[in-house]
């Protein structure tokens, strides 16, 4: 009588081949998924000073990732099955381990070639932020998979909990560095450790397979080793924009050339805020003074007000309000702790009862807020050059108006570009909560001609267009109110912004 057939054929490993211990396949596949976690995190901050933090840098960055794993496990598992993977291991290992340490300074000489949010610029920068290390150490654990395949009865088992694991090391990665690493450390060192340790595993996975094997097993060209180096002695000496790594931003502050007690603070690519340390009635930017105009003919001169700012920067407004309107009670809500400390250590921010900072995200803020008790309430959040989407939108607007007294004003400030796309979904969403809504610009970017800032008002009571636009020229602004039948001409058939559908992003120019 014949034997059954065996249905668990084994496979055959090259000769004098063992499969790496279970612990080193381990920690091969847990360190090399979690690197390009890490990459991928550390490189939208890397990215951001030069193109802006918005929907489609995140975008580029996150799909850049996921095509460079793909590239890196599809290409990694066809080049173990034609050549013996402890060759190749130790040498992705290591190569991708310096190709980390080398993206620092790559996107950083780079970025100083390209400024702005152009969709090319984002582009490129994510590609260069990611792919290539990314892909590199995507093909190290179908690489190790392969290794530790003895039989195909065994299949399963084994991919499934290298897989696992390799998803745990990216989990890992992933809450390590966005609750940890980055409120602690600067971009610039995060990459540079991740590298150093990636090529430092790379080289003792190299000896321990000579000293297993022998033979060419585990050999890493001199060269990548050199990369390595290189890439830490450019990283070193590579321009960065960042005078203060916040948890949010890139941050720096300027002097005023023209201004001695002038200074100007720079969150990323923007010229977010400028204050005047000796006199806090200084308002530089056209927009505050619009804003100014708005809060002049809200009460009598000199009476105080209680004032919710949604966004701080560096609080110009704020103290304006605290020393034209003494005894006006201000609380700032400020998503970056850093933004703040900077305030504090090179802005003079001194606060008080009737000067208040909450460090929170604006909505979270606004849904804390009691009824009815604001005078004012000013938007001046920004995430680049775009307002964060969750403050724009119906729901988030009719929190202020639920914050705001019956005669109190909502005053946001708002940037866009021809043919100013979300300015008139904005209005749109405004005029969907408030009875009366305004807006002051210059007539040229209303008129489409140029971009620039716009000041959205929208109030439960009537607005006095005739004083305000006043207060506008007494201010140095050839700014003009517009309401009514002109403005209802301006929004058109715009639609307006909910919690379920605000592509803030795609409405701003260039991607609009």
């Amino acid at each position: 009588m014949a034997a059954p057939a065996d249905r668990s054929p084994t496979t055959q490993r090259p000769a004098g081949s063992a499969a790496l211990p279970s612990w080193v396949a381990a920690a091969v596949t847990f360190l090399s998924s979690g690197a390009v976690l890490v990459l991928e995190i550390v490189g939208l901050r890397l990215i951001a000073p030069y193109v802006g933090v918005t929907l489609q840098t995140s975008t580029a960055v996150i799909g850049y990732a996921l095509a460079a794993i793909a590239l890196g496990a599809w290409s990694g598992g066809i080049a173990a099955d034609r050549t013996d993977p402890r060759r190749l291991i130790a040498p992705l290992m290591v190569a991708g381990g310096a190709l980390v340490i080398a993206v620092l300074p790559l996107v950083r000489f780079t970025g100083s070639l390209l400024s702005g949010p152009d969709a090319g610029a984002v582009l490129l920068l994510a590609a260069v932020a990611v792919v290539v290390p990314a892909a590199l150490l995507s093909a190290v654990p179908p690489m190790v998979v392969k290794l530790q395949l003895a039989s195909l009865a065994e299949t399963g088992a084994v991919v499934g909990r290298l897989s696992g694991i390799g998803t745990l090391g990216g989990i890992a990665a992933t809450f390590g560095t966005g609750f940890v690493l980055i409120a602690v450390l600067p971009s610039s060192v995060i990459l540079v450790a991740t590298g150093a340790v990636t090529v430092l595993a790379g080289v003792a996975v190299a000896v321990f397979l000579r000293r297993r094997t022998g033979g060419s097993a585990g050999q890493v060209p001199v060269g990548l080793l050199v990369l390595a180096v290189a890439g830490g002695g450019l990283a070193a000496v590579a321009p960065s924009p960042c005078e203060i790594e916040t948890g949010y931003h890139c941050a720096r502050v300027e002097a005023d050339p023209e201004r001695a007690a002038g200074r100007v603070l720079f969150l990323d690519t923007a010229r977010h805020s400028y204050v005047d340390l000796e006199d806090p009635t200084h308002l530089e930017f056209e927009y505050v003074r619009a804003i100014a105009a708005v809060t002049d003919v809200l009460r009598d001169e000199g009476e105080p007000l209680s004032a919710l700012h949604v966004g701080g920067g560096g609080l110009t407004l704020p103290r304006y309000l605290s020393d034209v309107r003494p005894g006006t009670e201000n609380l700032v809500l400020e998503v970056d702790p850093g933004v703040v400390e900077i305030d504090r250590e090179q802005l003079a921010l001194e606060t008080s009862e009737e000067l208040r900072v909450r460090v929170v995200d604006g909505r979270v803020g606004l849904s804390d807020e009691p009824a009815g008790a604001r005078d004012l309430v000013v938007g001046d959040a920004f995430g680049g050059l775009s307002v964060p989407w969750q403050l724009t939108t119906r729901e988030a607007v009719t929190l202020v108006d639920r914050a705001l007294a019956d005669d109190g004003v909502y005053a946001i400030n708002l940037i866009d570009h021809p043919p100013l796309a979300f300015v008139r979904a904005e209005l749109a969403t405004l005029r969907a909560v408030f009875p009366h809504v305004a807006v002051l610009a210059a007539a040229s970017v209303l008129g489409g001609e140029d971009g620039g800032n716009v000041v959205a008002v929208a109030s439960r009571s009537p607005i006095p267009a005739e004083a305000m636009a006043a207060r506008l020229a007494d201010r140095g602004l050839d700014w003009q109110v517009t309401q009514g039948a002109e403005l209802d001409a301006f929004v058109g058939d715009a639609e307006v912004l909910t919690d379920d559908f605000a592509p803030v992003d795609q409405l701003l120019t260039p991607y609009g």
